[in-house]
């Protein structure tokens, strides 16, 4: 992972930790059920965004470096980690 991406990536989890730390005390507290709802999904939105970030710098390193290589092996289990990633079948 680049040191970016790394950065990147903390700092996003930092806030998803809190965001989810608050919504427990959401819970503890008796809040309404739908603010804690949509919290729940103000955090679900935070998870696609960090996995989009860390599946981009995937795709620009790992990958990359497999399909420019000569390694036919590496280049097939780099496209097949993908597709299982992304909902194709299972490694």
């Amino acid at each position: 992972m680049r040191a970016e991406t790394k950065t990147s990536a903390m700092k996003r989890l930092a806030r998803i930790e809190g965001q989810v730390r608050g919504v427990a005390k959401m819970v503890d507290t008796d809040r309404y059920c739908i603010d804690v709802v949509r919290q729940v999904q103000a955090i679900k939105a935070a998870l696609g965004s960090l996995e989009k970030v860390v599946l981009d710098d995937h795709l620009d390193t790992c990958v990359e470096h497999a399909l420019c290589s000569e390694d036919l092996d590496a280049r097939r289990e780099k496209v097949e980690e993908l597709v299982a990633v992304l909902g194709g079948r299972r490694k």
